[in-house]
């Protein structure tokens, strides 16, 4: 009898693995592959993306409720805001 074992193997939706995500790009579903990103928290941040017209920069994000110093600094190098 063979065992047969399946790996899954979790990789961001949009770019390619390695590679920031654009918070400017991502749907919530993105961006919940981003360590210490929930859907409520992803959700968030595509509402304050569509209210204000995109991020200028990834510092921004402290501006959105749920995301401090500290998660901020765990995003920095998994995010950007594209070109």
């Amino acid at each position: 009898m063979a065992l047969v074992l399946g790996l899954a193997v979790c990789l961001p939706l949009s770019g390619h693995a390695g590679e920031p995500l654009d918070i400017n790009e991502a749907n919530a579903e993105e961006l919940t592959a981003l360590n210490g990103v929930g859907q409520v928290l992803a959700e968030r941040i595509v509402a304050y993306r569509e209210d204000h017209d995109g991020f200028d920069s990834v510092a921004e994000l402290e501006e959105v409720d749920g995301i401090g110093a500290k998660t901020l600094e765990s995003l920095q190098e998994k995010v950007t805001v594209g070109d």
